[in-house]
C-alpha cells in the first residue's frame, strides 16, 4: 500500500474511534510513558500538542512538566521545519500556523532538538522492524528527527494497531526506537532503513 492510501486508511480508521475510547487510550499511553524510568530521567522532553484524532499529549505534557521536566514543543516554521519553544504551563500557548497551539515563548531555533533527553513524536504508524514512522506528509518531524543523536529515546504515540509489519519508507524518512500504544512500549528491532 501506499503512502496515501495508508494515511487515509488510518485517519479514516482513527476517526471511527468513540472519544470515550480515545481519551482512555490516551491516558494508558500516558501512564505507560511516565512509568520508564527513560521517561522520569529525562531532563528536558521534546514533544507536540495533539491535535484531531491523535493520542492526546495534553495531559502528558503537563504531567512532564509538573514533575520538572523541561518540555519544548514544536513551533511550526514557513518553510514547515519545527522550531521549539518552552512550554510553560497551559496558559503560555496561543494558536499558531493552521491552528495548532504552540508556545509564546522565545524560539529556540531548528537544533534545539539536538539537547532533548527525549523526543516524543506525532504518527499515523510505525514500521515493527525499520522503525520507520508515517507521519502526515510534510517531513517537518522527519527533519527534526534527523537532528536526534542515536541513541536519544524517540517515540511515536499510536493507537492500537497501529505498529505495522510494512510502512512504506523514502530515503528521507526517519525511524523512531519505540512505539507508545495503549496496550504499553513497543521497543523496535535495531535493524535500519
Amino acid at each position: 500500500m501506499d503512502k496515501l492510501k495508508l494515511r487515509s486508511a488510518i485517519e479514516a480508521a482513527r476517526a471511527s474511534i468513540p472519544e470515550e475510547e480515545r481519551h482512555a487510550a490516551s491516558v494508558g499511553i500516558r501512564e505507560s510513558l511516565l512509568d520508564q524510568p527513560w521517561v522520569q530521567m529525562a531532563g528536558l522532553v521534546a514533544c507536540y500538542w495533539s491535535i484531531g484524532t491523535e493520542p492526546a499529549t495534553h495531559g502528558l505534557v503537563f504531567a512532564l512538566w509538573k514533575h520538572g521536566a523541561t518540555v519544548i514543543l514544536p513551533v511550526l516554521r514557513e518553510d514547515n521545519d519545527l522550531d521549539w519553544a518552552v512550554y510553560d504551563g497551559p496558559d503560555t500557548l496561543a494558536a499558531g500556523r493552521h491552528g495548532i497551539m504552540e508556545p509564546v515563548d522565545t524560539r529556540r531555533g531548528v537544533d534545539t532538538i539536538r539537547t532533548a533527553a527525549l523526543v516524543i513524536v506525532p504518527a499515523l504508524a510505525v514500521d515493527r522492524s525499520t522503525g520507520v514512522r508515517l507521519g502526515r506528509g510534510g517531513g517537518s518531524y522527519d527533519r527534526a528527527l534527523a537532528r536526534v543523536g542515536p541513541n536519544v529515546p524517540t517515540v511515536a504515540l499510536l493507537h492500537e494497531g497501529e505498529v505495522l509489519d510494512d510502512v512504506p519508507a523514502e530515503p528521507h524518512d526517519r525511524p523512531v526506537r519505540y512505539a507508545a500504544t495503549p496496550g504499553g512500549i513497543i521497543q523496535i528491532a535495531a535493524k535500519r532503513v
